[in-house]
């Protein structure tokens, strides 16, 4: 039935997994609290998700053509990933502590992990893949800003975020998926990107927020400013969305 469902169109394909993730993530998160155990359901959720499409992909010959392959230009032409290795600081930059008890950070950090696979392969890998042919920059615009706008649902979804500082989130998210799509047409892998998003989200158990709105608003901004200028760095290198 997937297959079926992805010859007759990529694109929603593409889309009826996004909101199967959105709304199946957000009931998880749901019934983790009931059950008192953060992220007990969630991932479960989220192994679920991730071997049901990691299998599809590897049984029909698509890992390849969706980036879940090695890069195919040496890291000298990506500046050595180092932007993402800055990036991968933020989560401490105002210090650490431990958020949840022993069983929930481990719980938190292995979701995470499927997030960050989940979230690549559907946004930089079916959405874009869909869209480029028919016009890459739109791919490009529609990946990032989807993915950025997507954040919002923590909003809704009992995780407690408040309004400015997910606004915020947005933001960034935004610049990030620009970032993230562009490395991904530079080398051909989203290696990369799932491991950065993975482990961004991951170190997020341990963070201590900042503790001014302006130290919001500043870090904000850097996350942006990293990320913007990482995509446009790629950006300077590909014409267009690489085939």
């Amino acid at each position: 039935m997937l297959k079926q469902f992805y010859e007759k169109s990529a694109l929603w394909f593409a889309i009826g997994w996004i909101i199967a993730y959105c709304v199946l993530f957000s009931v998880g998160d749901a019934l983790s609290a009931m059950v008192g155990l953060e992220k007990s359901v969630t991932l479960a959720v989220g192994l679920l998700l991730s071997a049901v499409l990691w299998i599809f992909l590897k049984k029909n010959r698509l890992t390849k053509s969706y980036g879940l392959c090695p890069p195919q230009v040496p890291a000298k032409a990506v500046l050595w990933y180092l932007p993402l290795l800055l990036l991968l600081t933020a989560n401490l930059w105002f210090g650490v502590k431990l958020n949840y008890g022993a069983a929930e950070t481990v719980l938190y950090i292995l979701s995470m992990f499927f997030v960050g696979f989940l979230e690549e392969v559907l946004f930089r890998g079916l959405l874009f893949e869909a869209m480029r042919e028919e016009s890459p920059k739109a791919a490009v615009i529609v990946s990032s800003i989807t993915f950025g706008i997507g954040h919002i649902i923590n909003l809704f979804n009992g995780s407690g975020a408040e309004l400015l500082p997910n606004l915020l989130q947005v933001v960034y998210a935004t610049a990030a998926g620009f970032m993230f799509v562009l490395l991904y047409c530079r080398t051909k892998s989203l290696l990369a990107c799932i491991i950065t998003h993975s482990v961004f989200n991951a170190l997020s158990v341990f963070a201590v927020d900042p503790p001014t709105l302006p130290l919001k608003i500043l870090t904000c901004g850097l996350l942006t400013l990293i990320s913007a200028g990482y995509a446009l760095y790629f950006k300077k290198k590909i014409s267009q969305p690489a085939g």
